[in-house]
């Protein structure tokens, strides 16, 4: 199976491309800037409904941990089921590989929940109504921030670590759950994968740490997971283990297997499946009546 990073990038904003534009055309506020790394700037963009309900969806933009740029007018339609529900979009980019490893990215993204919740009156959004999604490494990225979000610390120089990185709910696509073993003993498809090198290539002892089976607890986000049983690249059993791990822990989770899928589906698959289990999860968690 070929390592394939624009694949993965799209992979779960694609079902949206077979519906017409939204009749408004939504905000975008493009580049906001969330932090800095060797004298480089992160950033997320923002898209705007045209009737924000105060809820937002962060979409982890990460694909094998590479997070590349796509022009912002493309989430208008990528997007636009999510816009026609009233949810603003937040592009969310991290430090990308081959420079950077999963401990920078995980840190990246953790980083992005705090200053979206810390400046939430600005954007539009209600901090405790985000909601967060991605596929393949965006959804392992995704699971760390449902699994490690912390209330943030009080007395930080840094102001955008005093903030909370909690995040409502996950929608995790074919995530990697377990990558214990994958930075010293990674098995054989990922081994032939050499983009996947340089983000395992970090100090293994931190491996667990940025495992979100390993890192369940009762405090959890709800989280959804779409996987196909076919799936050579990241096995279904990463899903079904980090399911039952939430199961035990009492957090709310779901496990939508497409059968027939590898790691990735076809556009009936994603029309009749993923969108409405997806959409569904976020409407459940997302609701302001909750």
């Amino acid at each position: 199976m070929k390592f394939c990073i624009k694949r993965f990038s799209f992979a779960l904003f694609v079902v949206a491309t077979f519906c017409p534009p939204a009749r408004a055309e939504p905000q975008i506020v493009a580049d906001v800037v969330y932090g800095h790394k060797d004298g480089m700037a992160l950033t997320f963009d923002v898209i705007k409904p045209e009737k924000p309900n105060g809820a937002a969806v962060l979409w982890i933009q990460s694909g094998g941990w590479y997070s590349n740029w796509v022009e912002p007018k493309g989430w208008l339609t990528n997007g636009k089921h999510y816009l026609d529900k009233n949810y603003t979009l937040f592009i969310v980019r991290h430090g990308s590989a081959p420079k950077y490893a999963i401990p920078d990215a995980a840190a990246d993204v953790r980083r992005a929940v705090r200053v979206i919740r810390q400046k939430a009156k600005d954007f539009g959004v209600d901090p405790e109504r985000l909601g967060v999604i991605g596929g393949s490494a965006g959804g392992h990225l995704s699971c760390m921030l449902g699994t490690t979000g912390d209330d943030g610390d009080p007395k930080a120089k840094d102001g955008a670590l005093t903030s909370s990185s909690r995040v409502a709910c996950v929608v995790a696509i074919y995530p990697p759950t377990d990558i214990s073993e994958w930075v010293t003993n990674p098995p054989e498809i990922i081994k032939k994968n050499a983009g996947l090198k340089p983000p395992l290539t970090f100090d293994a002892k931190l491996a667990p740490e940025h495992s979100p089976l390993l890192k369940v607890t009762a405090k959890s986000a709800p989280t959804l997971f779409i996987h196909g049983d076919k799936d050579l690249l990241v096995p279904i059993s990463h899903s079904q283990k980090m399911l039952a791990a939430l199961e035990k822990a009492g957090v709310p989770t779901k496990l939508v297997t497409i059968e027939g899928a590898a790691h990735g589906f076809n556009p009936k698959q994603n029309a009749e499946q993923v969108l409405p289990a997806l959409m569904e999860w976020f409407d459940q968690y997302l609701d302001k009546k909750q």
